[in-house]
């Protein structure tokens, strides 16, 4: 059986300050917003595709340049 809570719903279970961190996050990213799911989608199907073949041994970031910043 499946949860019918979001993954933030998931995520904010214990958390009182979930919200003003998540706009924080998204305040504080250069792309000024979040990431979703199908921004993971397509970072994954890039990777999947012939003309990806040679990229090796590196971290992809998918996280709007948030990990750009200190």
């Amino acid at each position: 059986m499946r949860s019918p809570r979001t993954p933030q719903d998931t995520c904010r279970v214990g958390i009182t300050e979930f919200d003003s961190l998540l706009q924080k996050a998204q305040t504080k990213a250069p792309a000024r917003s979040l990431v979703s799911i199908d921004d993971v989608g397509v970072a994954v199907a890039f990777l999947g595709m012939n003309g990806a073949k040679l990229i090796t041994g590196e971290t992809l970031y998918i996280d709007g340049g948030y990990h750009i910043i200190d």
